[in-house]
Order: C-alpha cells, then sequence, then structure tokens
C-alpha cells in the first residue's frame, strides 16, 4: 500500500522551553499531518544525548532523553512554577538549540520537580522500576555516577567503579540513592508522556517511524553494564572501534569510535541483548529504522586509537542468523534498513533475505560523488530503478536540504537532474518542489519527505552534517511552519500519487 510521512526529529519542534519536546507544539505537528493526508512521522533516535549532542551517541540505547520532558506539563501537575521554568527560554527568533544552555539549566529544574513528587507518584515510578529491571538500576547508577564524576567517560573512573566491583557498586548505591531516584524517574515522565503522545499520534491515523543506531556509545551503561558483548580487553577498553572507510566526502572516512559488538558472544546468547533492544523500540514505536544496516552483513574495524578510519577493515557481521532469532521471538517486525552508502552484493542479499524495505535517496541519484552506484541510467537512487519494497527519501538528516544541495552540485549534474524530472525554471524553488514530487510518484511504497524540503529551506535548516562537531542538531522549525496552506498543498499531492 503506497503512503507517505515526513521526517522532523522532535527536538526541532517549535517550543517555549529551547528545545522540541512532547508538548501541545508536538500534538499541533501530529494534528498538521492528518489535515496533510500522512500516514507516518519519522523522528530519529530519542536517547539521552551525550557529548556533541547527537542522538546517536547516547548513555542508553533503552533510555529516553530527558530534555523532551514537557516542563508545561509539569506545571500544570504543580511540580514546577512558571516563573521558574521562565529562565530556560531561548530567544524566540533564532530557531536554533542552545545545548549548552540546557545541560546548565534543564537538569536543576527537573531535579527541583523530582523532590516535589507525591506518595502516589513515587508509586509509580517504583512500578516502572519494576517493569525494567534489565536495564534502568544499571542506567540510573551509571548516571548518578557520572554525575559524582563530574561527567567524566566511566573510562576515566577508578578500577573498582569502571570495572564493576561488587561491593563498590553496593556502596555507591546506598550513597547515592536520592540521585539514582531521580535518574529513575526522569525515564519514568520520559515514557508516560512519550506513551500519551504515541498513542494520540496513533488515534489519529500516523504511525510513528523510530530510528535506532546499529551501535551503541563507549560511554554509556550498556557498555558499562555489558562489556563482555563488545570487543573489550582484559582492562576493559576498546579492542577495535566503528567507523566506515574513505570515500568521495571525506578522504579520512568516518571514526565514529563506538565500540564493536563481539559478535560470537551475542551468538552465544541466542542474541538476548538484541532482542531485548529490538522488543523495547516495538513498544515506543511502529516502524523500525536501523541505521547502517550494512554492518550487519561486514562491519568497519578500526583499531583502537586510531587518528582516523583509513587503517580499518571489513570484518563478517551476524547476517540473516540474527534476524532469524529475532523474529522467531518477537514474528514479524516491521523494519526499515537504512542500507546507504558503498553496497555490496552480499549486503543486497540480506537485504532481500530479511524482506525488509530498503532506502533510496532522491539526492544520491544526480550527485556524482556518491559511489553506491554508478552514474547514468543504472543508479539505483534514479525513481525508474526503484523496487516498490523501498522507502524514498528526497534527503536524510545527514544531507543537504535539497535547496542547499542545489547550490552545491556540479552543473553537469544539475543539468542531468532538470532533464530527468523535466523541470527547466531558473527558480530553484520550484526545482525543489518537482523532486518532491518526482519521490512522491514513484513506485516506493513509502516516501518520506524531511519538513524542510516541505519548507523549501536551505542549508542553515540542515540538521547534520557527518564528521563534524558543533553546529549540527540545532534547527528548529516555527509554529507558523505548520500552516493549513501547506497542509493543503501536501495533502493534494499526497491524494494526486496515490499515497
Amino acid at each position: 500500500m503506497r503512503k507517505s510521512g515526513v521526517l522532523l526529529p522532535v527536538f526541532s519542534l517549535p517550543g517555549a522551553y529551547g528545545i522540541g519536546c512532547f508538548s501541545k507544539e508536538a500534538y499541533k505537528f501530529v494534528d498538521f499531518l492528518a489535515d496533510a493526508g500522512q500516514s507516518y512521522w519519522q523522528i530519529l533516535p530519542v536517547g539521552q544525548t551525550s557529548y556533541g549532542d547527537s542522538p546517536y551517541q547516547s548513555f542508553s540505547t533503552f533510555a529516553g532523553n530527558p530534555y523532551f520532558i514537557d516542563l508545561t506539563e509539569l506545571i500544570e501537575r504543580g511540580l514546577l512554577k512558571k516563573a521558574e521554568c521562565d529562565h530556560t527560554r531561548m530567544k524566540s527568533t533564532d530557531g536554533y538549540i542552545d545545548y549548552g544552555l540546557l545541560y546548565e539549566k534543564r537538569y536543576p529544574l527537573l531535579r527541583r520537580a523530582y523532590h516535589r513528587l507525591s506518595g502516589d507518584d513515587m508509586a509509580k515510578v517504583d512500578k516502572f522500576v519494576a517493569k525494567n529491571s534489565k536495564w534502568l538500576p544499571d542506567y540510573s547508577l551509571f548516571m548518578a555516577l557520572k554525575d559524582e564524576h563530574g561527567g567524566a567517560s566511566f573510562m576515566e573512573w577508578e578500577d573498582e567503579l569502571r570495572l564493576r566491583n561488587k561491593d563498590a557498586l553496593s556502596e555507591a548505591a546506598e550513597r547515592l540513592s536520592d540521585e539514582i531516584g531521580f535518574y529513575q524517574w526522569l525515564q519514568c515522565e520520559f515514557f508516560r508522556q512519550w506513551k500519551k503522545l504515541k498513542k494520540y499520534a496513533n488515534k489519529k491515523g500516523i504511525e510513528i517511524i523510530g530510528d535506532i543506531p546499529i551501535y551503541v556509545a563507549e560511554d554509556s551503561a550498556d557498555v558499562w553494564a555489558s562489556p563482555e558483548l563488545f570487543q573489550m580487553d582484559e582492562k576493559g577498553k576498546p579492542v577495535a572501534v566503528a567507523g566506515c572507510p574513505p570515500d568521495a566526502f571525506s578522504e579520512d572516512g568516518q571514526l565514529w569510535g563506538n565500540p564493536l559488538y563481539d559478535w560470537k558472544r551475542h551468538k552465544a546468547t541466542g542474541y538476548e541483548w538484541w532482542i531485548r533492544r529490538i522488543k523495547s523500540c516495538m513498544k515506543m514505536y511502529d516502524v523500525i529504522r536501523i541505521d547502517h544496516f550494512r554492518g550487519f552483513d561486514e562491519y568497519y574495524s578500526i583499531p583502537a586509537g586510531s587518528e582516523n578510519a583509513r587503517n580499518g577493515e571489513w570484518k563478517k557481521g551476524p547476517g540473516k542468523k540474527l534476524f532469524r532469532a529475532i523474529e522467531k521471538k518477537l514474528g514479524n517486525i516491521n523494519i526499515i534498513a537504512e542500507d546507504l552508502g558503498f553496497i555490496t552484493d552480499s549486503v543486497r542479499k540480506l537485504v532481500r533475505d530479511t524482506g525488509f524495505p530498503n532506502m533510496k535517496v532522491l539526492e544520491f541519484a544526480f550527485d556524482g560523488r556518491d559511489e553506491s552506484s554508478p552514474s547514468g541510467s543504472t543508479n539505483v537512487y534514479l525513481p525508474m530503478n526503484y523496487d516498490k519494497n523501498c522507502v524514498v527519501y528526497t534527503g536524510t538528516h545527514d544531507n543537504e536540504t535539497l535547496r542547499g544541495w542545489l547550490d552545491s552540485i556540479k552543473k553537469a549534474e544539475y543539468a542531468e537532474m532538470q532533464d530527468y524530472i523535466d523541470c527547466h525554471s531558473p527558480k530553484k524553488d520550484v526545482i525543489v518542489k518537482k523532486l518532491v514530487r518526482t519521490a512522491l510518484s514513484s513506485t516506493a511504497n513509502m516516501c518520506i519527505i524531511p519538513m524542510q524540503d516541505w519548507l523549501g529551506l536551505g542549508n542553515e535548516a540542515r540538521i547534520n552534517t557527518p564528521s563534524t562537531l558543533g553546529e549540527n542538531w540545532k534547527w528548529r522549525m516555527s509554529r507558523d511552519d505548520m500552516s493549513d496552506e501547506l497542509a493543503a498543498e501536501i495533502r493534494k499531492l499526497t491524494v494526486l500519487y496515490g499515497r
């Protein structure tokens, strides 16, 4: 069945207190999607962000981002006062997130709310802790210890805590009981508010596409609590880390730094950790997009301590055995395989064997820098070459916006693109709309358009530039962007192309 949706991170929603969250603006965006005739809202990972503010580097693969807790709802419940929250406001005109100010101001407010909880509130937290005993105790102790160590990576903690000496952990749990309780409440509140928002979206006919990274961060509760699941040495340090090899976009490749999985260990456990992870995601989302899917076929292994990704090598991953184990335990799962980048025949076979829809990015159809497909009529990203079982995007969070991309490609590529879409207008805004139509009219069963492309925005609204730090994950839309006129335009095209 042909469907379409919009890609917009939660943090990019408008709102009063510095970052998009589960506020009334989120509900208004759901209404906007429904009015626009859409079927999906795709978000980026919603895990608790760490250094660099990337949602793909989280302190826990199971925990949610406390920044997304709606402060206004806490005010309405009497846990905070409006005057207490006002100093966290950002400038309403800049349209960008100030993560430094959030880190400085938000947590003291949330701690204040925590200490005002009633007995009934605490009873709900206790029930939440009991239901999430597989990950929440480790996570909350991990975060409390991080606070005690001034935010330092657990790799820098004293050995008895870093290597999880039983007596040291017991003593820390008693010493830090209040801080542990705080982090447990944050997760309880996050999931309560998210569940409420998702239920509203589903009632409106909007399904949520969640995005999960293939890897976890080195400085995470996941690695700290279960180092045996990762390629670590006897001192608890990574042996090799993840990344991507050099390509036309980066001559040094991409050094992500995430610890690599010990796939033999995972296999010996029946892939229990991965099954728990996917089961958790199934409760949060209606569809799961797995980032860097090719890493399940082969993963790029870079020696720990390397300055760049040039000295890495490809190694064999778990392949379809992992997904057979997941399916056996959890049944059929709605998964989108992010198979972008340089794709081999074995990766293509894995995608076919799983039956998961893969991704097509329209920008890659005309951008000669991409090496995953030859140029010309055989390019797999050209709509005429799509299989129906795929998801077409004009671009992703890692790409330039369409408007920005038009300013960066070569003249010959621009001309080829214009010929293909049969649009030779000198106005780039007209070209952007034609490219959006090209994606919507393709044979792909699913079509996801980033909100920035519907708005015709340039690279000032780009979400992320890979291999850079400091200016990513910041863009926010305005309340006026969710206009009735745009919703009507989107609905018209959605109906026209049978989505």
